[in-house]
């Protein structure tokens, strides 16, 4: 299928690894032209190269931090420089932080807030203008489960993904008639450096474990359905589709990639 992404401009945040990484793929893939952007300038280089590779597309990498508040003019900006439009946002960029709200400090509640809400509005309010000018364009925010259905010790991350969720929602119907189209994924349990630190913990304690093991024991603690922990491709290509041409006739919805999981459609 021909996801109509050819000379599309993409910018996503949290581009170096994991999701953001996959996506890029995924797009570049495509003919897309992707604007990478994370903090550690070496880990970034390396996943634009790796893209380059795999795909003979055209990366862009931007080393910044995108809970900076002069970060969202200056990726624009780049993408400008570069390639003279802006089609595709991508907010991907966020680490979870999991404890009981009586644990959370004010300034976890603002660095978690600064770069998941405020990261992300910026970074629309800075690529909308340039959307409408080439007569449309797409907003994926990345959130996770626990934004739709927060559970005990979920906090900050379950309240700032909930906020990303109802901005994605208000939004789609703000920019309709743009032709702007804005949706979430809602991320389950994936295969990610988080986890690979996890999994590098549980191995001092048992030196036998396995990471074939850890995931499979990770997806039974976790009650996944499907039985196994998703690969970051299958989130990266469910991105690629909702920044296509062939998603035109979706906006302001919320998808689960969770293999079963959630509780709620």
């Amino acid at each position: 299928m021909d996801l109509g992404l050819t000379d599309k401009v993409a910018i996503i945040t949290g581009g170096s690894e994991g999701i953001g990484k996959s996506a890029a793929m995924r797009m570049a893939q495509e003919g897309a032209r992707v604007v990478i952007v994370a903090r550690r300038p070496e880990v970034l280089e390396k996943a634009a190269q790796d893209i380059r590779t795999a795909t003979e597309g055209v990366v862009l990498p931007v080393s910044a931090d995108v809970a900076a508040p002069e970060t969202a003019q200056r990726v624009v900006q780049s993408a400008l420089d570069h390639f003279g439009r802006v089609d595709i946002l991508v907010n991907n960029a966020g680490v979870s932080m999991a404890k009981a709200f009586e644990n959370v400090t004010d300034e976890e509640w603002e660095s978690d807030f600064d770069l998941k809400v405020w990261g992300a509005v910026r970074l629309m309010r800075a690529c909308i203008p340039e959307m409408r000018k080439v007569g449309g364009g797409r907003i994926i925010n990345v959130t996770n489960l626990g934004g739709r259905t927060p559970g005990a010790s979920s906090m900050p991350t379950s309240i700032s993904r909930a906020a990303g969720i109802a901005i994605t929602k208000g939004m789609s119907k703000d920019l309709a008639k743009d032709n702007i189209l804005v949706n979430t994924v809602c991320i389950g349990t994936i295969k990610s450096g988080q986890h690979e630190r996890r999994f590098e913990r549980a191995k001092q304690a048992n030196p036998k474990l396995t990471i074939e093991q850890f995931y499979a024991q990770t997806a039974k603690d976790r009650g996944i359905p499907l039985g196994r922990v998703a690969e970051t491709e299958e989130a990266g290509d469910v991105i690629a589709f909702l920044a296509s041409e062939r998603a035109s006739y979706l906006t302001g919805i919320a998808v689960n990639i969770d293999g079963g999981t959630s509780s709620v459609v």
